[in-house]
């Protein structure tokens, strides 16, 4: 064990398990080294969880929200046309 670390023990599923002994061995890595760099990654922001969310509903198109009547009745008419 390398100084100044704590032995943590983790339950995973088959495969998990075998997903990260996998990418381990790949990597040319011990299970616990590939473990420490993704654990060291997950929470290189400096601790702050990141909204994954944030930007999704971009359009690139000025104005949605003040077009967005018209909008949703161009798409609706259109369905509406193509519907049997």
């Amino acid at each position: 064990m390398l100084p100044d670390m704590k032995r943590t023990t983790v339950e995973l599923s088959d495969d998990l398990d075998a997903r990260v002994r996998h990418e381990a061995e790949r990597r040319g890595m011990t299970v616990s080294a590939w473990t420490r760099e993704a654990i060291e990654a997950h929470l290189s922001d400096q601790g702050r969880r990141r909204c994954l969310t944030i930007g999704a509903g971009q359009s690139g198109e000025d104005a949605v929200a003040a077009r967005i009547h018209d909008m949703l009745g161009r798409e609706w008419s259109d369905r509406s046309q193509k519907a049997p």
